[in-house]
């Protein structure tokens, strides 16, 4: 009796032991997701536009007898006015901080929403677009910077996924919208489908005011004790907040016995000269990889043609024999609906699977699509005045596997890669680059898709775009490193050996474990 008593106290004592046995999977912070899902919402303003424009243009043709020409400088200079937009918003937000620049986003768009949806002739809307392209690339920069310097490692690529999350979804609202609004006369359908984008950025505008800024750039500022107030709230456990504040205060030059509330913190050149110049002038081998990689993943997530499949859906479908604007639209809803689908599943696995895997899988399934629908689109084109029912069917099949691949991988793991990958005194302007680059491609690939197909066909168009995807499997193959699971400060070290970057991941990863081991307890 005693021994049984002696040993079920053992156990009762084994089992309050908090380090015996594998630790607990820590909760994910409900602080950090509400602030990421409210600060994600700035990327409804780019689907939004994306998917109402799909549908606007069929009815802006008609009412204000434009040429396609028109149509396709329409459809994409606001990827090019963005530019404006993303140049601004890193020097922006290093200034007046993350969530001021939020709310700037917010009001740019809505701006452009309201003078679009008034536009009395061509050059007006093109004003209006201009307007709204400013705040696009001030949102499509800010999100996931803001995103990743709040989210903890363990969830930082979930959260990080969300501005394309949110962008799929206003995708989704721009096609319902179109279905809903082209059931009013041609002069109005257009100008309410593109005025209801306002009504987003007021709610963004009036969101934000619950989020608290940012803790890098409250320390870059040097206000330490704010930054401590931000981390604790976000973090997973206050050796988590600890931990992280150590890490900004050693990437800010701040040294680590320095714990007051606020300090002086060393400046950088004034203008960010110094940023451009290590950058782009003498950048270190570190940092030249980080930044081919951050630029070539928004550049191959773009030059693949995404854009093309979601803004020219419905001419996708008439190619493909759909010949009822009804259809055509109800058509493109499925696409925006599997869109968003597939981006939610992806965001559950960002942090399981890893961001290299999703791409390399996301790549390679879309040349497969791309290839598929030029194939289908091809065969119809051969054959003139025949309804091809298996044609249509592979040309619908593939046009939803596109984007059902892309948005499973390559859509939101761009935004979630550049975010976290450059050093903190480069992040703003080096994802600002990243973004200029994603948005530039796009206005291309979106101005040139109509003079493509009918330069080349349309189904050597999606040829053409499957060979710029099979490139871009080949690029995330070779030069991009696993990012999933480590600090923002410790992901930059897995840069600077190029094609040997599985070496330096050993290395850093070697390091880890000695420095865990030496800890004391």
């Amino acid at each position: 009796m005693a021994e049984q008593q002696l040993s079920k106290a053992l156990t009762r004592a084994e089992s309050s032991i908090p380090d015996f046995g594998p630790p607990p999977r820590p909760k994910r912070n409900k602080y950090s997701l509400a602030c990421a899902l409210l600060a994600s919402m700035t990327s409804i303003l780019l689907g939004y536009d994306t998917g109402v424009m799909s549908g606007a243009t069929l009815y802006i043709k008609q009412d204000l007898h434009v040429s396609d020409v028109q149509i396709e400088i329409l459809v994409g200079t606001i990827n090019i006015y963005s530019l404006v937009g993303s140049a601004i918003a890193g020097k922006t937000s290093d200034l007046v901080g993350r969530r001021y620049t939020i709310v700037i986003a917010a009001v740019v768009f809505f701006a452009g929403a309201f003078l679009m949806g008034f536009a009395t002739n061509y050059a007006f809307l093109m004003f209006g677009r201009f307007v709204a392209g400013i705040g696009v690339g001030y949102a499509l920069m800010i999100a996931p910077v803001y995103t990743a310097e709040v989210a903890p490692s363990s969830s930082r690529g979930f959260l990080t996924s969300f501005p394309e999350v949110f962008i799929n979804f206003g995708v989704l609202l721009g096609y319902v919208s179109n279905y809903f609004f082209a059931k009013l006369p041609i002069n109005l359908g257009w100008r309410f489908m593109m005025g209801v984008g306002a009504l987003p950025s007021v709610l963004l505008g009036l969101g934000v005011l619950a989020m608290p800024e940012s803790p890098r750039w409250l320390v870059m500022q040097g206000r330490l004790a704010d930054a401590r107030k931000v981390l604790d709230r976000t973090s997973e456990s206050l050796q988590e907040s600890h931990d992280r504040l150590a890490d900004i205060k050693e990437a800010a030059g701040i040294p680590a016995e320095c714990n007051e509330d606020v300090v002086e913190v060393p400046r950088r050149k004034k203008g960010g000269a110094g940023v451009w110049k290590e950058l782009f002038i003498h950048p270190t081998p570190k940092v030249l990889h980080i930044l081919i990689a951050g630029i070539g993943v928004h550049f191959f997530q773009q030059a693949s043609g995404i854009d093309s499949v979601v803004m020219y859906s419905p001419r996708i479908f008439e190619k493909a024999g759909i010949a009822s604007t009804n259809g055509k639209l109800l058509c493109t809803i499925a696409v925006g609906v599997t869109k968003t689908i597939f981006i939610l599943i992806s965001t559950c696995y960002l942090d399981r699977v890893g961001r290299r895997v999703l791409l390399i899988a996301s790549s390679a399934g879309l040349v497969a699509s791309l290839w598929g629908l030029a194939i289908g689109l091809t065969v119809i084109d051969h054959y003139p005045g025949q309804k091809l029912t298996w044609a249509i069917g592979i040309c619908f099949f593939c046009t939803l596997s596109s984007v059902a691949t892309f948005s499973s991988g390559m859509g939101p793991i761009a935004w979630v890669y550049s975010s976290e990958i450059f050093p903190l005194k480069l992040r703003a302007q080096g994802n600002s680059i990243a973004v200029a680059i994603n948005r530039v491609t796009s206005g291309i690939i979106l101005m040139t898709f109509i003079s493509l197909y009918n330069a080349i066909t349309i189904g050597g168009s999606f040829f053409f775009y499957g060979a710029i995807a099979f490139a871009g499997f080949l690029f995330f193959c070779t030069l991009l490193p696993e990012t999933k699971g480590r600090s923002l400060e410790e992901t930059e070290e897995l840069f600077g050996t190029f094609l040997r970057w599985r070496s330096r991941a050993r290395e850093v990863e070697s390091r880890k474990w000695e420095n865990e081991k030496n800890r004391p307890i």
